[in-house]
C-alpha cells in the first residue's frame, strides 16, 4: 500500500516492495525512519512482520550488496541477526524483530551484553561467509573519503591534509592483531533488545579486519569514559588492559571518529536519503575525533 504524498524515489521503491515476489497477500508498508544510507520499510504479510532493506550498491563507501548479502545470511547462522527470507539486486527482505533499538546512552550500560555478540561475530563469521567479502580497514577508508572530498570543493586543503596525516599516524599506533570478521559499523541503531536478548544488524561495512576497531568503534559511538573503555576491553580480551592495547585502543578511537565523520561529509556529496542531516552527523563526529585526539595525547603523548 502506498501513500498518495509519497513522491520521487521514496515512491518508486514502495510500489517496488509492494509487489515483490515473495508476498502472500497484499501488504501493508510503513517507512522505516533512522537509516543513514539505506530506505527501508516496515512490511506486514498476513500477519507476520518483515523490514526491507532498498539499496544499491555505493563503491564510494565500499558497500556491495551481493556481500552485504553473504554477511547476513552468515550472521543469522551464527544466530547473531534474524533471518533473510528473500532478496534479489537493490532489495533485502528480513524478519522483522519486536524490540527496542538501542540509543546512544545503552551501549555502555550494555557491555555485558554486547561483548558476547562481538566474540560470537570475531570467532563464527570467517568460517561461515560465503563467496566475495569485504576487507574494512579505518585507514584505508579516510584515505579515500580524503582523495574523493578533494575532488568535490569546497573544503579547506589544511583539513584534508590533516586528516590524511592523522590517518597515517594512527595506523602506525595499531598493534598486531589475527584477522577476524567485524561488523564495523556499531552505531546504537544496529542493536535491538527484544527483552530476552541483543540482536545485531546492518552487515553492508562487514568484513575481514581486526577485533580493535569494532571494540573502538563501539565505544566512539557510545562516548565511552576511560572506566567505560577498560571495562569493554577487559571484557574482550578476558585479561589486564596492557599499555600498548590501551595505546592502540585509544588511537582506533580516534579513526572511527574520524572515519564516521569524512563518511558524512562524503555522503553529503554522493547520497541522499530522506531526512538525514549529513552536515550534522558529520560536525557531531569531527567533534568526537578532535575529543579523542586530545585524550590520546594527554595519555600517550602527541602522535
Amino acid at each position: 500500500m502506498t501513500s498518495s504524498r509519497t513522491t520521487g524515489p521514496m515512491l518508486a521503491f514502495e510500489t517496488r516492495v509492494a509487489t515483490l515476489p515473495c508476498w502472500r497477500t497484499k501488504v501493508k508498508l510503513e517507512p522505516l525512519r533512522g537509516g543513514l544510507s539505506n530506505v527501508a520499510f516496515v512490511v506486514d504479510d498476513a500477519g507476520e512482520r518483515f523490514v526491507v532493506r532498498c539499496g544499491d550498491d555505493i563503491p564510494i563507501h565500499h558497500v556491495f550488496r551481493d556481500r552485504e548479502l553473504a554477511a547476513c545470511i552468515a550472521a543469522h547462522a551464527a544466530g547473531l541477526s534474524p533471518e533473510l527470507t528473500y532478496a534479489e539486486p537493490g532489495i533485502m527482505v528480513i524478519r522483522h524483530i519486536a524490540g527496542k533499538t538501542l540509543v546512544e546512552a545503552d551501549l555502555a550500560a550494555s557491555v555485558a551484553r554486547i561483548v558476547p555478540l562481538l566474540k560470537t561475530c570475531h570467532r563464527d563469521l570467517a568460517h561461515r561467509i560465503e563467496g566475495p567479502a569485504n576487507l574494512f580497514w579505518v585507514f584505508h577508508v579516510i584515505r579515500g573519503y580524503v582523495r574523493a572530498l578533494q575532488a568535490a570543493p569546497p573544503r579547506p586543503d589544511a583539513d584534508l591534509a590533516r586528516w590524511a596525516a592523522l590517518a597515517e599516524a594512527l595506523e602506525t599506533a595499531q598493534m598486531p592483531l589475527p584477522i577476524i570478521f567485524g561488523h564495523h559499523d556499531l552505531l546504537p541503531g544496529n542493536f535491538i533488545d527484544d527483552g530476552e536478548r541483543l540482536w545485531l544488524i546492518d552487515w553492508e561495512y562487514g568484513g575481514f579486519g581486526t577485533a580493535m576497531f569494532d571494540l573502538a568503534n563501539l565505544a566512539a559511538n557510545g562516548r565511552f569514559t576511560a572506566a567505560d573503555d577498560r571495562l569493554l576491553l577487559e571484557a574482550y580480551f578476558a585479561a589486564p588492559v596492557t599499555e600498548e592495547l590501551q595505546r592502540s585502543f585509544d588511537a582506533m578511537k580516534v579513526a572511527s571518529a574520524l572515519r564516521e565523520a569524512t563518511w558524512a561529509l562524503v555522503s553529503g556529496v554522493h547520497a541522499s536519503v530522506p531526512g538525514v542531516d549529513y552536515r550534522a552527523h558529520a560536525e557531531d563526529f569531527f567533534a568526537r575525533t578532535e575529543l579523542a585526539l586530545a585524550q590520546f595525547e594527554d595519555r600517550h603523548g602527541r602522535l
